[in-house]
């Protein structure tokens, strides 16, 4: 690795990781494309990052975090069913998802289809979404875990498959994105900090690794500020089609080359 491919990685964690598009699948896609060897360090490295585009989400919504505690407690809740996902199927996630082409590839392909078809559907007013974060249930929070959990499988999408959970029940667009930025903190702060305790210290350590994670963790942090502020004002005008397509678009270009 060299600090335009960190750079490039950092800038590409920012932008994705709050977009319903999924951040890790196109971390792997473009890491390949860079001709960036999948070892140890790289996978840490993508881990670390991702604290950037947190400690963004931290900077913007502390004061609405405060504010609202209800909130929070629902966001713990949420947490829950993700954690006892990702704990019980860390090896196979590592080891067999992040390692599957055509398995990111169809859940590019099928989530983007899902978004599309929700968004029909919100078009026909079967689905309304006419529900706020001050009245979800803790029977939604659960809910909206579990539905969380599916992001195991790189390609779906964290923040993508809990919005379209949230709309499915109701939420409305920009504060089902909103639920999924707080919901990301302890997601993906669990995530790392089990990812931290399974690599190799010397990766740490090295002092010739410092400047790539520096340079990758500083670029996600900017990055992910810009992106998320960009997403909140999109939701509030627009849907999620684009992303739809796009995701479909993608997939079938993937799946083509």
């Amino acid at each position: 690795m060299d600090l335009l491919s960190s750079l490039i990685l950092g800038t590409v964690e920012g932008i994705t990781e709050f977009l319903p598009i999924s951040s890790t699948a196109h971390l792997i896609i473009v890491s390949k494309y860079l001709n960036i060897p999948q070892t140890e360090f790289l996978k840490f490295f993508e881990v670390f990052i991702q604290s950037g585009a947190i400690l963004a989400v931290v900077f913007m919504y502390f004061k609405y975090a405060i504010k609202n505690p209800e909130i929070l407690k629902k966001v713990m809740v949420s947490f829950i069913p993700t954690a006892i996902v990702g704990f019980l199927l860390h090896k196979v996630i590592k080891e067999v998802f992040f390692e599957s082409a055509d398995l990111i590839t169809g859940s590019l392909f099928f989530v983007g289809l899902v978004f599309i078809l929700v968004e029909y559907l919100i078009k026909k007013k079967t689905i309304l979404l006419n529900r706020s974060l001050k009245n979800m249930s803790w029977i939604d929070a659960a809910l909206i875990g579990l539905g969380q959990s599916m992001a195991v499988v790189p390609g779906v999408s964290r923040a993508g498959i809990v919005m379209l959970t949230m709309m499915v029940k109701g939420y409305r667009r920009d504060e089902s994105a909103i639920y999924s930025f707080l919901l990301a903190v302890p997601t993906i702060l669990a995530a790392s900090a089990y990812d931290l305790l399974k690599t190799d210290l010397a990766l740490i350590l090295d002092s010739n690794n410092l400047p790539f994670l520096l340079v990758g963790f500083l670029t996600s942090f900017v990055t992910a500020y810009v992106s998320v502020t960009w997403l909140i004002g999109f939701l509030k005008r627009k849907t999620l089609v684009g992303f739809g397509v796009y995701r479909v678009i993608l997939s079938l270009t993937l799946f083509m080359v």
